[in-house]
């Protein structure tokens, strides 16, 4: 229930509220309600083309997709995932955000850990280039996500003074 957008790793508000076994309603009404401990970084809304492509990329049936979403939906970061505990305060949700956030740290792990993976994602590119030049669309979305999985991050810039003590 992880995805990643916006070259972030983020859940679904309904996701996380089916964690919680609250109504996503619910969930994003306690959030609108405590608004200012979830800046962009902590959570953003979908535009519909995000939301076009995840229901695309995790094949969400019609049924789901309709079921009564008025609004494109919120997905929460990390941080944000971490600042619900707060915001919900119940017992359940504090257990359940020390499992997601011991997912996220499993996650981390595990993509630092990987070895040789960029070297076999950069052929495995090579060889949908040659098969997207006779095929159709979706091959290049496959594309595209593959490049983003090889871009190593932004390097950052350093915060300070640097100065002799």
């Amino acid at each position: 229930m992880i995805y990643e957008i916006r070259r972030q790793k983020v859940m679904l508000d309904s996701d996380l509220a089916a964690l919680y076994e609250v109504e996503t309603s619910n969930l994003n009404k306690a959030v609108k309600r405590n608004i200012e401990r979830f800046p962009d970084d902590f959570m953003f809304q979908l535009t519909k083309e995000e939301w076009g492509n995840l229901i695309f990329q995790i094949g969400i049936s019609t049924k789901q997709q309709h079921g009564g979403r008025r609004f494109m939906p919120y997905v929460f970061t990390e941080q944000g995932i971490a600042m619900l505990a707060s915001v919900l305060g119940s017992p359940k949700a504090i257990n359940v955000n020390i499992n997601i956030m011991r997912t996220f740290v499993k996650l981390r792990h595990y993509v630092f850990s990987q070895n040789g993976t960029n070297e076999q994602i950069s052929e495995l590119r090579k060889l949908l280039m040659l098969y997207i030049e006779k095929n159709d669309k979706r091959v290049n979305e496959i594309i595209i996500a593959l490049n983003n999985l090889i871009e190593q991050p932004p390097k950052t810039k350093t915060i300070g003074f640097k100065g002799s003590a």
